[in-house]
């Protein structure tokens, strides 16, 4: 007998990726496609939902073109959080989705901080304003966009218009309900309070599931699209992150999980919302007592459980940012070759002594998020002296990514408690060198997975819950996830990272001015 499969779509940012994968955890077939985003202005980032759909339609054919649609028992959906799907009642997109890095909505937050009263906001929804969540986004549409918002009648995130085109449904799951900021994440429901405070109609809203129920099924016209067979249940699936975690096995308290892609994430579940413990605790030194609420109380993919999120920005974009400015030469060189550019610029950091010789990286290129809700600051070397090559520069950005994940791992150790075990995963995770910088500055050791798939495979394990393969979602993850190799920190690493963290930590407090009063930052409508 054929094995059963199980098919998880991450809509990214950049591209689609879709696995089938069978019960244990082993990848049968994949697919990835690219795509590409608008920026219409500085600071603002733009997408047309119909290339995730057209991108989840090429990887879906591939998959069942490589195992065929019988063989596929569920599908589970996953990608980029916060994003704004704008739909009419006909269902037809009325404009493009403003992204999770898109900034021009100050003002907006600002507004919905007086509306709803900023304490209050934060008691329920977990997170103060953001420009990157959703709310703000809608009420930017509201106010400079008022004929579009006279036809909205749906409100979609990224993966669930996805869900829209293949099943007809328009639903969401608590994990990716909860990056709007129209979420009682403690009661994991929409809040009735800050909708009216806000003048939101409830009704545009997508109904709310936990993340391994099913939403609905593959359609005929969607199975004719895809090739996916008629009627597959499709289940509601996490934000990124939260599948991500699913992936690591971090479905219980005490497993952290690191992810390094183009954003850093740590990510560590509690048994109840964190957001509730951030007026208790004291923040980690050198950072400021308001840093504890940059940390997203959300809810997570196994129901009755949360977490703590610590976001930076830039990580991997930082990496690239470097490949761009100055590897652009041997990327070219390592296309022509089929090698990974990459492996030449850790190469190039592992020739230097940690350090850098002075050096020091912070990595704010496009803001930040945890620890300083900041959409102005930008990124700096620091230090530079006449004797700092190409190597200082690659090895400073590498320590100043960990600095920024430290942070994040300080504080979501402070409301969720002393991870026994903390996973690696995404693009960091592939580097020895780089878990080993990583490692040494977290001090902590990190654990590769068997499988470095991440949200896909995530958005798999919770489709094979959600049509009864197991019984939730733990047992999946124990069936599942396989586990890799451990990477120690190197034994005279540490004790320099710590020393060097209050300086990192004090160099955001002496640049942050600047950019806020130079006019460098990303312009604002209504600002």
């Amino acid at each position: 007998m054929a094995a059963e499969l199980f098919v998880g779509i991450d809509v990214g940012t950049t591209g689609c990726r879709a696995l089938a994968v069978d019960a244990e955890g082993v990848v049968r077939a994949e697919a990835t496609t690219e795509y590409g985003f608008a920026m219409p202005r500085p600071g603002w980032t733009e997408q047309d939902p119909e290339e995730w759909w057209s991108g989840a339609v090429r990887c879906l054919r591939s998959l069942v073109a490589q195992v065929g649609a019988g063989a596929i028992r569920g599908v589970g959906l996953t990608g980029q959080m916060h994003g704004s799907v704008f739909l009419d009642g006909r269902g037809a997109v009325i404009r493009p989705a403003l992204l999770w890095n898109d900034q021009r909505t100050v003002a907006q937050c600002d507004a919905i901080e007086a509306r709803v009263g900023s304490e209050r906001l934060y008691a329920l929804a977990g997170n103060p304003a953001l420009t990157g969540f959703t709310a703000p986004k809608l009420l930017w549409l509201r106010e400079h966009e008022p004929d579009a918002y006279a036809r909205l009648a749906h409100l979609l995130l990224p993966k669930d218009y996805v869900r829209f085109r293949l099943t007809g449904a328009i639903a969401t799951d608590v994990t990716d309900a909860s990056g709007t900021l129209l979420l009682d994440v403690a009661g994991r429901r929409w809040s009735q309070e800050i909708l009216a405070a806000l003048d939101i109609d409830e009704r545009i809203l997508p109904a709310l599931y936990e993340s391994a129920d099913v939403t609905g099924a593959v359609s005929e016209e969607a199975a004719r699209a895809t090739g996916l067979a008629a009627g597959t249940p499709v289940v509601a699936g996490a934000g990124d992150q939260a599948a991500g975690a699913v992936a690591a096995g971090a479905v219980t308290p005490g497993i952290a999980a690191v992810a390094v892609g183009t954003s850093g994430v740590v990510f560590l579940p509690s048994e109840e919302p964190v957001h509730t413990r951030a007026d208790d605790v004291a923040a980690p030194p050198g950072l400021e007592p308001e840093s504890l609420k940059t940390v997203h109380s959300f809810c997570h993919a196994v129901p009755g459980l949360w977490h703590a999120m610590g976001v930076m920005l830039s990580a991997g974009g930082s990496l690239r940012w470097l490949r761009d400015a100055l590897y652009a030469a041997e990327a070219a060189e390592a296309a022509r070759q089929g090698a990974d550019v990459y492996d030449r610029i850790t190469a190039d950091a592992a020739e230097v002594a940690p350090g850098a010789e002075g050096l020091l990286f912070l990595p704010y290129l496009a803001g930040e998020r945890t620890p300083h809700f900041d959409p102005f600051v930008r990124g700096s070397f620091l230090g530079l002296s006449l004797g700092h090559r190409r190597q200082h520069l690659a090895r400073a950005v590498l320590e100043g990514i960990a600095f920024g994940l430290r942070d994040c791992l300080d504080l979501v150790r402070r409301l969720a408690g002393e991870p026994a075990e903390v996973r690696i995963m995404g693009g960091g995770a592939k580097s020895e060198v780089w878990r080993e910088i990583i490692a040494a500055v977290l001090g902590v050791p990190l654990r590769r997975l068997g499988v470095d798939e991440g949200p896909a495979l995530g958005a798999a394990i919770l489709a094979a819950v959600g049509v009864g393969a197991f019984a939730d979602v733990r047992s999946a993850c124990q069936a599942m996830v396989r586990l890799g190799s451990v990477t120690e920190p190197p034994a005279s690493w540490p004790s320099l990272y710590e020393a060097l963290l209050l300086a990192y930590r004090g160099a955001y407090r002496q640049v942050a001015p600047v950019f806020r009063e130079a006019p460098i930052g990303p312009p604002n409508e209504g600002r």
